[in-house]
C-alpha cells in the first residue's frame, strides 16, 4: 500500500511516500529554518503562507523521487492536529483535494502518534507493546503504545516542553535559531558542576514533569550576569543545563518501564537529537537490560515519512476521513 504522506504541523512542510508502513520511498522537507532564523523563531504567518507555496512542487517531488506515478497512490495521510493552526490547514486542505482527485481514502494522522511511528521505519523489527517518550519543541510525555492506534500517556508536563526550554535559553544565549542544536553543541565542549541547576518534582505525579522553574532559573542566572557585568561560562552553562533537563526526563522515564513492566523503550520527537539525553538513555537502558529504540537524527525533526508510517496503521484501524475533515491546533494522543 502507497500512502502519500503530508505533514505541515510547523515551519517544515514535508511529503513522503510510504509503502505498508515500513518503507520510505521519497521524504521531501521543504525548511523553513533561514526565513525564520531572522525572527528567532517560528512566525506562524509566514509559515502557513510559505507551506502554500511549496506543497504543490513537494508533492510531485515527493512521486518522481519514489518513482512512481499518481495512479499508484493507494491512500492520502495527512497530519490533521496539533500544531499552528495556519500551518496545519494548508496540509488538510492539499490532503484532501489530492484524496478526492485520487479518488482513494484520506487518512488523519495526529502529529505525536506520528513521531512514535518515526521508530517503524528505523527499526522494522519494532512492535507494540513498548513505552515511547516524546519530547519536542511542543510536546513532553511518556506514552504506553499498547498497539499501534491505541495510546495512553502516563506522565507528561505541567508547563513547558523541553525542547521549548531548549531553545529559549539558547535564544536568550544569542545561539542562532534552531537553539537546541546549538545548544547541545556547546554542552559537549563543557563541564559540569558550575552552575547546578533545579529539577522539579510534580508532588503527587511521580511521573509527570515540569521544566519552566529550570527555564526562569537559567534566564534569571543569564540576566543577572548580564547586569552585573558578568562573563558566564557558556559550554559549562550549556553542560549543566542539558544535565538538568535529562535529569528530568530519564528517571521518570525508566521508572514508568519499569511499571508497565516492559522491556522495550523507543524514543522520539526533536529533542531525542539531543546527545546529552540520548547518552543517559543508552547507560540507563543497559543498567535495567532494557533494549533502547533511538530513531536517527534525520527522522527526529518533523518529516511526511513518520507520518505515512502511522497513517498505515491508522488505515488498518479503519480510522478514514472524509472531505469534512478540518485541522485542529491542539487534541490529545490518546
Amino acid at each position: 500500500m502507497n500512502i502519500l504522506a503530508i505533514e505541515s504541523s510547523c515551519d517544515e512542510t514535508a511529503v513522503a511516500v510510504v509503502r505498508d508502513g515500513r518503507t520510505v520511498l521519497a521524504d521531501c522537507i521543504a525548511s523553513q529554518v533561514a526565513i525564520h532564523k531572522t525572527y528567532g523563531g517560528v512566525v506562524p504567518e509566514i509559515a502557513s503562507r510559505k507551506h502554500i507555496e511549496a506543497i504543490y512542487g513537494l508533492a510531485d517531488q515527493a512521486l518522481e523521487t519514489a518513482g512512481i506515478t499518481r495512479q499508484d497512490i493507494d491512500a492520502v495521510g495527512v497530519t490533521y492536529a496539533p500544531g499552528l493552526i495556519g500551518a496545519v490547514l494548508v496540509g488538510v486542505n492539499f490532503a484532501k483535494a489530492a484524496a478526492m482527485a485520487l479518488q482513494v481514502p484520506l487518512i488523519p494522522v495526529h502529529h505525536i502518534r506520528g513521531h512514535i511511528a518515526a521508530n517503524y521505519l528505523a527499526f522494522p523489527e519494532l512492535e507494540p507493546p513498548f513505552l515511547c517518550l516524546v519530547v519536542s519543541g511542543g510536546h513532553s510525555m511518556i506514552v504506553d503504545v499498547q498497539d499501534y492506534t491505541k495510546l495512553k500517556i502516563l506522565g507528561s508536563t505541567r508547563d513547558d516542553a523541553a525542547g521549548e526550554c531548549f531553545d529559549k535559553v539558547a535564544r536568550v544565549l544569542g545561539m542562532p535559531y534552531p537553539g537546541g542544536a546549538a545548544l547541545d553543541k556547546l554542552a559537549r565542549t563543557g563541564t559540569e558542576g558550575k552552575y547546578p541547576m533545579p529539577v522539579a518534582h510534580v508532588s503527587g505525579s511521580d511521573l509527570d514533569m515540569s521544566f519552566s522553574g529550570l527555564k526562569t532559573a537559567a534566564l534569571n542566572l543569564i540576566h543577572n550576569a548580564g547586569q552585573k557585568g558578568e562573563t558566564l561560562d557558556v559550554p559549562d552553562l550549556c553542560a549543566d543545563f542539558s544535565k538538568a533537563v535529562s535529569d528530568t526526563l530519564v528517571p521518570r522515564t525508566m521508572a514508568a518501564l519499569e511499571q508497565t513492566g516492559y522491556k522495550k523503550l523507543a524514543i522520539a520527537g526533536g529533542v531525542a537529537a539531543n546527545s546529552r539525553i540520548r547518552g543517559d538513555f543508552e547507560t540507563a537502558c543497559a543498567k535495567l537490560g532494557a533494549e533502547l529504540y533511538l530513531p536517527p537524527l534525520k527522522l527526529c525533526g518533523d518529516n511526511g515519512a513518520m507520518i505515512g508510517a502511522q497513517a498505515y496503521y491508522e488505515y488498518l484501524a479503519g480510522h478514514t476521513a472524509g472531505q469534512d475533515l478540518n485541522a485542529y491546533a491542539t487534541m490529545s494522543i490518546e
